[in-house]
């Protein structure tokens, strides 16, 4: 059986919507940034602003994965947080450690993505329940 070639771009992969207001905490990729710069104009780098749809943290350490708590208000409802850290061997943190840290802040895991060759991404959401309804 042939390998099956993934062709759908990363953008789509993460969600970003055109013209979703994105930001970037600890997470220094120039290409990522400018690829993010095609899709939408509103992307924060360093700060998550208010009603955010997707923060994007880069997080290799417990300290760092601390941070989804005081981002997990920044995101709309039905927004998201993906936490990018090293995959493989290169690893410092591992998947066990970013899911745990997602329950913590009283969110919830459901999707991984290969963020690059070298870090994978976790997304973290409001589960449903927890959503204010309007």
């Amino acid at each position: 059986m042939p390998e099956r070639v993934y062709t759908r771009p990363l953008l789509d992969k993460l969600g970003v919507a055109p013209g979703a207001r994105v930001a970037l905490v600890n997470l220094d990729e120039p290409w990522f940034r400018e690829l993010l710069a095609e899709r939408t104009p509103d992307v924060r780098i360093g700060r998550a602003a208010a009603d955010s749809d997707l923060i994007f943290l880069g997080a290799n350490s417990q300290k760092e994965l601390a941070r989804l708590a005081t981002l997990r208000p920044k995101i709309r409802p039905n927004g998201a947080i993906w936490v990018v850290s090293r995959k493989g061997k290169a690893a410092t943190i591992r998947d066990l450690d970013v899911i745990e840290a997602t329950l913590a802040a009283n969110l919830v895991d459901n999707k991984v993505v290969s963020f690059s060759e070298t870090q994978t991404a976790l997304r973290a959401v409001i589960r449903v329940r927890d959503r204010p309804t309007s």
